[in-house]
């Protein structure tokens, strides 16, 4: 089993208004090329479909 990496931290102030506006961001086109790519290894490595 893995361990955990540590304590999540608190976004606050400034930190927390720049990580809301980048997650309401649409995907970029590397954003989107990444998933692919990881969708395609998931295939092969854990035989699945999506």
């Amino acid at each position: 089993m893995a361990k955990p990496i540590g304590n999540t931290p608190t976004l606050e102030g400034k930190n927390a208004r720049e990580f809301l506006k980048r997650m309401k961001c649409p995907p970029t086109k590397g954003d989107l090329e990444l998933k692919r790519k990881i969708d395609e290894q998931r295939k092969v490595y854990f035989n699945l479909e999506f």
